[in-house]
Parts: structure tokens; sequence; C-alpha cells
């Protein structure tokens, strides 16, 4: 007797298990670097941050010639939006003798 069955074409054990192999050695190598590019955006936020401060800074200097320069000032004056302002102070960002820093 001949045996009649059909060959199936389908995925071995061993095939898939090599598919997911090789996936979970992508994810592995792929998901540090994501939470490293986090950290490395948000310091370049903060940086611009601090720019887009001090030179509202200077320009209200040179304006007003006022010395004493602080958020309020800059945002009573719509040199900076409340929304920088908030997001300024989150990130501890002062403004001490018209040069701004952040404080950490």
């Amino acid at each position: 007797m001949k045996n009649n069955r059909k060959k199936l074409k389908a995925f071995t054990l061993v095939e898939m298990l090599c598919v997911l192999f090789i996936i979970s050695l992508l994810m592995l190598i792929i998901l540090p670097n994501i939470g490293h590019q986090r950290t490395s955006a948000k310091h370049v936020n903060d940086e611009a941050l601090v720019s887009v401060v001090q030179t509202q800074v200077d320009l209200y200097e040179n304006e007003t010639h006022n010395k004493s320069i602080n958020f309020s000032d800059l945002v009573s004056e719509k040199y900076l939006t409340e929304k920088q302002e908030k997001e300024a102070q989150a990130n501890h960002i002062v403004i001490s003798n018209n040069v701004v820093k952040t404080e950490k």
C-alpha cells in the first residue's frame, strides 16, 4: 500500500524558534537605544529652552534697559509664553543677573 498522505507546506518548530530568536535579539538591541534617545532628546530640549530664554532676556534688557529681569516681566511683555515659563520653571531654569542657567 502506498502512503497517500498529502505533503503539507508548513513551518517546523525549529524554523519558528529560529525566527523568534532573531526577533528577540533585534528587540534586545533596539530597546536600550530608544531609552537613550529619549534622554538625549530631553537634554537637547532643555538646552534649547535655556537658549530661547537667554535670547529673550537679552532682547528685553536691550529694549527696556532694565537690569532686574524675571519671568513675570518676560511673560507680561510677551517675550515668553506662559507655556514656556511653566516649562522653564519645571526644568529649574532661573534668571540671575540677567544670565539664564539651570539649577539642578
